[in-house]
């Protein structure tokens, strides 16, 4: 099983930002971190990358315009302001 930073492996953590936020969120237990639903339907948000509305309905998702892939942690998943953008140049491993 994949470690969290507060479990004690040291890179990234539930309140990093940016790219390093995506790539935490997205391997933390094995990955089923990323693809869990975000209580309450998810969170209204724009894309960092091309400003499209849209709801992030998973701790990792993707803007249904341009792909940008965005990510929030669950300790901090209350609010929209919270949602990190991995950048333009990011291509998730799937």
């Amino acid at each position: 099983m994949s470690e969290c930073s507060s479990c004690g492996n040291g890179t990234g953590g539930p309140f990093s930002e940016g790219r390093e936020l995506v790539e935490f969120v997205s391997k933390a237990h094995g990955g089923a971190v990323a693809t869990a639903p975000i209580p309450n339907g998810g969170l209204k948000t724009h894309c960092h990358g091309c400003g499209a509305k849209f709801t992030l309905k998973t701790f990792v998702g993707k803007c249904p315009e341009c792909g940008g892939v965005h990510a929030v942690s669950p300790p901090r998943s209350d609010d929209p302001s919270n949602i990190q953008f991995a950048g333009k140049d990011y291509s998730s491993p799937e």
